[in-house]
């Protein structure tokens, strides 16, 4: 009985030293994030706002083949109006040749978030932020893996996004570069439980592509096919 009792102390210590080392022991939810409120903030594209220090980063990790190991990391706030998303990319060649909105900014290094507010139904919405500050918000229909990105009508006034990037360099050299965005629930009507309120729960993903040698994607969840297999997102809960 001393024996057991031993090896079972033994084994809570493991444990414990693992937890605090961040060993395989660690059990924290890598599938839920919680999401805190803000008051309404100006973005200018370095993310040194001060609302910023209420959200802790959330660090994507890399997904399939891709050959470029950068750092990528992501913020996420909301306020009565809309939701915050602050992305810092470690990079060193940024390819971004489109200089228009509404293009296929996503053949390009580009960052992207999709909220899928209602699991009852098959439409979500999309955003993408090119490093040159190009963007890209539709809704989705997808039914059974076929969708299409719908444009928003009348995309002005309380429906427009707010949005920046910049670029960081050392001398002449690319470091990274951060996109940050606004997004406000009058682009996201008609889809259900909007506006979010305090322990709703949402389904969404980040994501990151980058076109150094190759193509690296990283993500929050791993996705099957493709970053439109909504089934794969994880759950975002509104504090």
């Amino acid at each position: 009985m001393k024996t057991i009792a031993s090896i079972s102390k033994l084994m809570l210590l493991a444990v414990f030293i693992l937890s605090v080392m961040g060993g395989t022991a660690q059990t924290k939810d890598s599938t839920t994030l919680v999401v805190k409120k803000t008051k309404d903030f100006i973005i200018n594209g370095n993310g040194n706002a001060v609302e910023w220090s209420k959200a802790e980063y959330l660090e994507l990790p890399k997904r399939k083949s891709g050959t470029m190991n950068y750092q990528t990391k992501i913020k996420i706030l909301y306020s009565e109006t809309g939701i915050y998303c602050l992305y810092e990319c470690e990079d060193k060649i940024i390819t971004s040749t489109i200089k228009a909105d509404f293009e296929d900014i996503y053949n390009e290094d580009v960052v992207e978030v999709f909220f899928w507010p209602e699991e009852s139904s098959v439409i979500y919405f999309e955003y993408e932020l090119s490093p040159y500050n190009y963007e890209l918000p539709i809704l989705v229909p997808n039914y059974n893996g076929k969708f299409l990105g719908w444009r928003p009508w009348h995309y002005e006034g309380n429906k427009k996004t707010r949005h920046a990037a910049t670029i960081n360099k050392e001398g002449d050299k690319v470091i990274s570069w951060k996109a940050e965005f606004f997004i406000p629930y009058k682009l996201m009507e008609p889809l259900q439980n909007m506006p979010p309120k305090k322990g709703m729960k949402w389904r969404a993903n980040f994501y990151r592509i980058d076109y150094d040698k190759g193509t690296t994607y990283w993500s929050w969840r791993p996705t099957r096919k493709n970053f439109h297999d909504y089934e794969s997102f994880g759950t975002i809960i509104f504090d």
